[in-house]
């Protein structure tokens, strides 16, 4: 599922996983959202605008990865002839398929305490 297509109101259970691998790198769902949509576009600036934010900010998130992981997760191309582009390292892949991974596995950690909070809330309210 891409960034575009998850719900963004309504979430019940993970909302946000932020994964921490030291003082100045870290992988949470923005960046991880990002990663994807640089991959599937090829252009940073085409995956901030499906985001909602500006260039200088995906280009901002852009370098802290890659700066923060202390190799390229995201390889760029200056315009011209060939348009430039971006292009999300095998790194970077990596990176991006093991977040998904650990957000899955949360997910699945968690769903049982979810579903019984849920139920809960909803009696707590007066539901059924």
């Amino acid at each position: 599922m891409t960034p575009s297509q998850r719900p963004k109101s309504a979430v019940t259970g993970l909302a946000h996983l932020r994964v921490g691998f030291g003082d100045d790198f870290y992988v949470g769902p923005g960046r991880a959202d990002l990663l994807e949509l640089i991959g599937e576009t090829g252009s940073i600036s085409e995956a901030a605008k499906r985001m909602g934010m500006s260039y200088k900010r995906a280009w901002s998130l852009v370098q802290a990865l890659n700066q923060g992981f202390g190799a390229p997760l995201v390889e760029t191309a200056r315009g011209g002839a060939a348009q430039g582009g971006a292009t999300v390292t095998a790194a970077g892949q990596d990176i991006l398929r093991r977040y998904r991974h650990m957000q899955e596995a949360t997910r699945l950690a968690i769903a049982d305490d979810v579903a019984a909070i849920t139920r809960s809330h909803r009696e707590a309210k007066g539901g059924t």
